[in-house]
């Protein structure tokens, strides 16, 4: 592999997610963090720190000329104005899932980079570990046959019993689907292909939430957001897959992932993880555990990030793509559309389905 010059990289948003991503992109060549900076001054002065980086506010760092990129870490609901500041200093963003809180603010956000040229990037990248990937090639190499269906399931019953801040996630850009979300739908996207319509229905079995973990025990949460949500995902290929994402079932057994073909059925694991089993099974025999084709198995956090600054050096399209989370925004986002209409959502977006990695790399390698 050729070796190319570093990027240099600020970080904005000091919480406890930086500490993957900074510890992990010490593999990737390609990465050289330099700054950090966080509304809270003492949280990027820990960061910086620990990490041996300089730490300012955040316009100081947006200011800087020899930062090429901004990794944008802050809460989901200042994603989107972030995301807009870095391109307007003249720097490529990647930020934390998900892309913004609507279509709309996602839309502006990506037309302005596209007018600066300039690239975008989203979390999340667990797409890119050997997991998931080997689930792709399986299907790209005809293993199940034409994919048919599919269903997708992420039930818990909410963070306020072990999270140490987790109002957020009853807000606007939390919730199950804006949560946990990204990581099923963009999973399905990598294997299926964009999604063409969707048809769901939501609802939220509470109004209030009683905080249980420490250090906020017995504070009150009004939740804002639906957190029971149930759809169906018809893709352009023509496969259609259930989704259910709930904060409202104490205990499940489904699986986080089917796809069904013609052929076979295949089994894929967690989408919030790298590695994991993948299954194949034909005709109602047990599953058959495959031989995983592709690396980065353990927590690869920060390899989308690599793979775009990759793609800055070499003028390739990089594969955790705004345009990829846009369209698995707007496909979360019309969860909501469609239960309040009760009528199909047809996307607008149709991305490319994003290029799979090459069989046969070694951890850390993207080219």
């Amino acid at each position: 592999m050729t070796q190319h010059e570093p990027v240099r990289i600020g970080l904005i948003g000091c919480g406890v997610i930086s500490n993957a991503y900074l510890s992990i992109s010490e593999r990737f060549p390609i990465l050289k963090f330099v700054a950090c900076a966080d509304i809270v001054p003492e949280a990027a002065k820990r960061t910086a720190d620990k990490f041996g980086l300089v730490h300012m506010t955040t316009d100081e760092l947006l200011a800087r000329d020899d930062i090429e990129v901004v990794l944008n870490l802050t809460v989901p609901g200042a994603h989107g104005e972030v995301n807009l500041a870095a391109l307007e200093t003249g720097k490529h963003a990647f930020c934390e899932k998900p892309f913004g809180l609507d279509v709309e603010e996602g839309e502006s956000i990506l037309r302005r980079a596209a007018d600066l040229n300039l690239r975008l990037g989203c979390a999340p990248d667990t797409f890119l570990g050997g997991g998931h990937q080997t689930a792709r090639h399986l299907i790209d190499e005809g293993a199940i046959g034409k994919p048919l269906s599919g269903t997708a399931f992420m039930m818990g019953h909410g963070h306020e019993s072990w999270h140490p801040a987790p109002e957020f996630y009853y807000k606007p850009g939390g919730g199950p689907l804006f949560d946990m979300g990204p990581y099923y739908i963009t999973a399905l996207v990598n294997a299926l292909g964009p999604v063409k319509r969707v048809a769901a229905i939501t609802s939220r079995g509470f109004e209030q939430r009683t905080i249980t973990s420490k250090p906020k025990n017995g504070e009150v949460i009004e939740v804002e957001v639906d957190t029971h949500t149930s759809g169906v995902l018809e893709f352009h290929n023509g496969a259609v897959v259930t989704v259910v994402m709930s904060f409202d079932v104490w205990r499940h057994s489904n699986r986080f992932i089917e796809i069904h073909g013609a052929e076979r059925s295949m089994t894929c694991p967690d989408p919030n993880g790298f590695g994991g089993r993948v299954g194949i099974s034909g005709s109602g025999r047990e599953w058959e555990d495959q031989t995983l084709s592709h690396a980065n198995l353990e927590n690869s956090r920060s390899i989308g990030l690599a793979d775009m600054c990759m793609g800055i050096r070499t003028g390739r399209a990089h594969r955790a793509s705004g345009e990829l989370a846009f369209h698995v925004l707007e496909v979360m986002d019309a969860f909501g559309k469609s239960s309040v209409e009760g009528q199909h959502i047809e996307m607008r977006s149709r991305p490319d389905r994003p290029a799979a990695l090459p069989v046969g790399l070694d951890d850390s390698v993207l080219d």
